[in-house]
């Protein structure tokens, strides 16, 4: 049988089999919604999904495919708990056909126990957009009625910007080309932080594709990835499936393990733990009603939602404002509100770093610099940020962290540090752990004094951060013991690790040399006079670096780990000049 009678004998007998892939919420490890994957029959030479459309592509039968396909999703999704999305697949021509927007109804749904609040068009972009104005148009009226818009394949393909720019969908997903290793590349680590941090100020929700890795999971957690989907969550099903609990755990424990040095704990490292509880209104609402409730609440500021869903943000000074306008009050006393409201406020998600939440809230325009920041859960609105609030809490956060760092170099001090290697052990996951100090550096002081030793000190501080942070620059953390004592950690492979104490070595014996005179460079090596008025020579200042490369469950406590470190510096200070010594435990 070839493929155009194959396909047809398909969609005659409407013989799809539909399964559902969960997609997590990665702050929280609950499930969002599923989407929903069609596939061929298992005996066809059209069994694969990649096969199937494109034999309907080739055919000209693209709409009748993605009819039954959408059909069956919709007679399965009656089952799906309330709360959780449903996420379709459609092809942008398709979603213009005059019949996907007749046979795309609310009563349609209904007859499913179907909300279109419930539903997620997944645009795939199988082909390119070429009338974005068009498009826009049509996803408006989409979304107006409750449906809400994803952009999938972000990265491939025609998933560009110019699409996200044009459709400003609820949702983006990253394509999963994008995710495969993420955990060793720092590029794309960097492209995809970015992205969220876009997407935070746009109110856009980034979802990761083909997470098939712990590895990459942990990554896009501490990128703040909103939401992930991929094999190792949890495969597709013809069911609706939860997640497995140890994957739940998973996700608790690395959110747990936030690089947020402000504060460890995380009831305070969310957003979420600073709103308030306040009521919401109905964007419908007359703005006299609603400068009533201001007025007897002593808010300044109030979500307008459309059930439940946060739509707006209406300032009390803004209200105020249009209503001192010449016939302000006549004009808009009776007036809905959604006429005046802010209709892209700034709304995060619950479990976003309070931190970033700050950051974005200072780059908005002037004019929105004091409005208030709406939470939300999911899409439910959850409650309410003053930036008088946000701005004092994190104002004492960083008064907080300032007291931990080292006085001298800025970097993180011993309670952090201390932190930081109880964080690395609790999460059983191999790093490389470093210990790095200055070798004659005493005599460097006594010769050419405290103050020039504290200049030495800052540039080695300096040298490590830039290098460290230059190579891995969202998995790594730098710390100063003490004196010239440092600690520096990363989650990267033993060659990786070895480069890095390389370029430091090179760097640090080439840029320490501005701090001796002519004389000692020449000679390579400091003279001075010992209590007996013995001449003694001396190597110029070097730097040591004994490093741990494996899993730091092998070790109790910090103090155990110490041990193991202090073992490896007596072993690397016996060595002449700058050297490092990292001893291999990952196998």
């Amino acid at each position: 049988m070839n493929k155009a009678a194959e396909l047809n004998r398909i969609l005659s007998q409407s013989e799809i089999h539909t399964v559902f892939q969960p997609i997590v919420s990665l702050r929280e490890g609950a499930i969002l919604g599923y989407e929903a994957l069609s596939r061929g029959p298992s005996d066809s030479m059209l069994a694969s999904p990649l096969a199937l459309f494109k034999a309907a592509d080739e055919l000209g039968m693209t709409w009748e495919l993605e009819l039954i396909c959408r059909q069956k999703a919709i007679e399965r999704a009656g089952k799906l708990d309330n709360g959780r999305f449903l996420f379709i697949n459609i092809d942008p021509n398709i979603i213009r056909d005059e019949k996907f927007q007749k046979g795309f109804t609310k009563e349609f749904l209904k007859t499913h126990n179907i909300s279109p609040d419930s539903i997620i068009f997944e645009i795939t972009e199988r082909t390119a957009i070429g009338d974005y104005e068009t498009f826009s148009q049509i996803l408006s009226n989409y979304t107006e009625q409750g449906y809400k818009i994803a952009i999938d394949d972000t990265g491939a393909g025609y998933s560009g910007l110019r699409t996200i720019t044009n459709t400003k969908p609820h949702y983006i997903k990253i394509d999963m080309e994008l995710i495969r290793d993420i955990d060793s590349d720092t590029f794309k680590q960097a492209l995809i932080k970015n992205v969220v941090n876009l997407c935070l100020s746009t109110n856009i929700k980034v979802i990761a594709e083909g997470i098939e890795t712990e590895g990459e999971l942990q990554t896009l957690i501490r990128l703040g990835v909103y939401a992930g989907q991929g094999y190792y969550l949890q495969r597709p099903a013809s069911t609706f499936l939860e997640i497995p609990e140890t994957i739940k755990n998973k996700i608790a424990q690395y959110n747990s393990l936030s690089n947020n040095v402000f504060d460890y704990d995380s009831n305070y490292h969310y957003i979420g733990s600073l709103a308030e509880e306040r009521s919401s209104l109905d964007m419908q609402i007359s703005c006299s009603d609603v400068k009533d409730f201001l007025d007897s609440k002593g808010f300044d500021g109030v979500c307008l939602a459309r059930n439940g869903i946060p739509r707006g943000l209406i300032m009390k000074s803004n209200l105020n404002s249009a209503f001192a306008r010449q016939y302000g009050v006549s004009v808009f006393s009776k007036r809905p509100v959604s006429l005046i409201m802010d209709s892209s406020p700034l709304i995060v998600d619950y479990f976003t770093p309070i931190n970033t939440v700050a950051e974005t809230a200072m780059q908005r325009d002037d004019a929105k610099t004091y409005d208030c920041i709406i939470v939300t859960k999911g899409f439910d609105y959850c409650g309410i940020v003053s930036i008088k609030k946000l701005l004092l809490h994190t104002t004492a956060m960083e008064k907080n962290y300032a007291r931990e760092l080292n006085p001298l170099t800025q970097l993180p001090g011993n309670v952090i540090i201390s932190r930081v290697l109880n964080d690395l052990i609790s999460r059983g996951r191999a790093c490389c752990i470093f210990y790095a100090d200055l070798d004659n550096f005493k005599i460097y002081n006594d010769v050419y004094g405290f103050e020039n030793g504290d200049k030495i000190i800052k540039l080695t501080a300096t040298l490590i951060e830039n290098i460290v942070k230059s190579k891995f620059p969202f998995n790594s953390f730098v710390g100063h013991i003490g004196g010239d004592d440092f600690i520096y950690t990363i989650e990267c492979t033993l060659e990786n690790a070895e480069s890095v104490c390389q370029d430091i070595i090179s760097n640090f014996d080439k840029d320490v040399l501005a701090f001796f005179n002519e004389h000692d460079i020449k000679n390579g090596y400091i003279e001075t006079s010992d209590r007996y008025g013995k001449n003694m020579q001396f190597d110029l200042t070097s730097i040591s670096i004994a490093g741990f490369c494996g899993d730091p469950l092998k070790f109790r406590d910090p103090e155990t780990l110490a041990m193991q470190m202090g073992e490896i510096k007596q072993q690397v200070k016996k060595l002449s000049g700058s050297n490092f010594i990292i001893q291999d435990m990952q196998s």
